[in-house]
């Protein structure tokens, strides 16, 4: 038996290939499939079942295609209902993949048809669970990405409380859990860096697992502090439940070389988003005008999907040279199929053709020491549970990922700071204020990782997991 779990690091998300006596089942597998197959074929295998553990909101499965290739079947929990072919399966229903079984448990409570999946070894032992969204390490599913007609969130916490006591609280100690996420998804609140765990551990250590907890007070934790989900996780919900196209046509649709002239012109003709990937160190120094930087190297596809929304704008691309169809790819991962090209020869070509560009301002965690003493803004761009940890004293809470909200709070005139972890985030932020006519923004290179290494005046750190924030 061959359990490999092929996680991807900028979506925090497992998949997993299992092999047995020459059959594979892969689960929750990513859009761009050909190194499943490939795995299977090297090992002469053939991959029988895709199972899916729902229809999953931050990223898009590659189940269609890998079926459409593989001819393998596809498999939901109960009340699943899809646009193409699928095995619509019940509660306990097993599946045999060489010499060991898989069964599905209906845990509903994440989402309606949410499922896991327990694997028994030739001996008919419990092995492993693949928990999906329905069991994170450190925590569980949100309740609020499903909610229908009268369905609530607290409806959808009380499925979840019940699929988890009856579910999967009673497998042994030793079962291995292996969820759908990591930290950095948006699917939990605070999930553990840890990918791989067990029963046993997530009974002493998850909250949610708590022997002695009541119903009432589960769903009152589960849901406090939940921030609104990004909004294209419905829309990968959509994709996820009626198809889409394939990601080998994608890419070839998709990595078109243009010149600055064709660039430019595209720009300035169509509702475009010029999307410039490079490094923030990078980006700062010089960029096209009114560019948005996300950078490749950071939580790239997430941000993608929390900022620019719409998974059917068109973009065009700026990145670094070589990285042109991972780039493509990593969009394609949540959908974002509409790319119209990428700039030939990155953005050196476009300044080595004179053309305008536009830089930000940059200043050291020290020089802002100097600017908070003669009282100029600063805004920290972080999230609230990042904030409310540990933060400049005198620095108001903007999060990127709800910067539209604060708009109107950043000076239109005076310069004003801002601030992140590390940089990341703020250059992604000084990037869309930039964009919206704010020439005044000023970065803080290094973040708070540097400001900590000053005298600034900051906030006494709090433990983050008593703040039941939203990390």
């Amino acid at each position: 038996m061959i359990i490999e779990q092929i996680y991807t690091g900028c979506l925090a998300q497992g998949a997993y290939y299992i092999e047995s006596n020459g059959e594979v089942a892969i689960i929750d597998p990513l859009r761009e499939v050909q190194d499943y197959i490939d795995k299977a074929a090297k090992n002469n295998a053939k991959i029988k079942y895709i199972f899916e553990t729902h229809f999953h909101a931050d990223f898009v499965s590659g189940h269609v295609t890998l079926a459409e290739k593989t001819g393998a079947k596809i498999i939901y929990g109960p009340t699943a209902k899809t646009n193409f072919d699928a095995v619509i399966a019940k509660d306990n229903q097993v599946f045999k993949v060489g010499e060991i079984t898989i069964t599905l448990l209906h845990t509903p409570g994440h989402t309606m048809e949410s499922s896991c999946y327990l694997l028994k070894d030739k001996n008919g032992k419990d092995h492993a669970l693949f928990s999906g969204d329905t069991l994170f390490l450190g925590d569980v599913g949100r309740p609020d990405l499903a909610q229908k007609g009268d369905l609530t969130e607290k409806d959808l916490a009380g499925f979840l409380f019940d699929s988890l006591r009856n579910k999967i609280m009673p497998l042994a100690d030793d079962v291995i859990v292996y969820p759908a996420h990591g930290a950095g998804s948006a699917c939990g609140k605070n999930l553990s860096k840890d990918t791989v765990g067990t029963i046993g551990n997530q009974k002493e250590t998850n909250y949610a697992l708590r022997a002695n907890m009541t119903k009432e007070e589960f769903i009152k934790e589960v849901t406090d502090g939940l921030l609104p989900p990004p909004a294209y996780f419905p829309l990968n919900v959509k994709l996820n439940k009626e198809g889409y196209e394939n990601v080998d046509d994608v890419i070839k649709n998709s990595e078109k070389p243009l010149s600055v002239e064709e660039f430019e012109v595209i720009a300035n003709e169509t509702d475009a988003l010029i999307l410039d990937v490079r490094h923030q160190e990078e980006f700062i120094k010089g960029f096209i005008p009114k560019s948005i930087f996300i950078g490749i190297n950071g939580g790239f596809a997430p941000w993608v999907g929390a900022l620019i929304k719409d998974i059917k704008q068109p973009i065009l691309l700026v990145t670094p040279i070589g990285k042109e169809e991972t780039t493509i790819t990593r969009l394609s991962r949540v959908g974002f199929d509409n790319v119209l090209g990428y700039l030939d020869g990155s953005f050196a070509s476009w300044k080595k053709a004179g053309k305008e560009i536009d830089a930000i301002e940059s200043i050291s965690a020290e020089t802002l020491k100097h600017k908070i003493d003669a009282k100029e803004p600063v805004f920290d761009v972080r999230k609230p549970g990042e904030y409310n940890s540990e933060h400049i004293k005198v620095a108001e809470n903007t999060p990127l990922d709800f910067l539209n909200d604060h708009i109107s709070e950043f000076p239109k005139k005076d310069n004003f700071y801002l601030h992140c972890a590390g940089g990341y985030r703020s250059v992604i932020a000084a990037s869309i204020l930039k964009a919206r006519g704010f020439h005044n923004v000023v970065d803080v290179a290094g973040g708070y990782a540097a400001i900590k290494n000053t005298s600034i005046e900051r906030t006494e750190a709090v433990c983050p997991s008593t703040l039941k924030q939203n990390l």
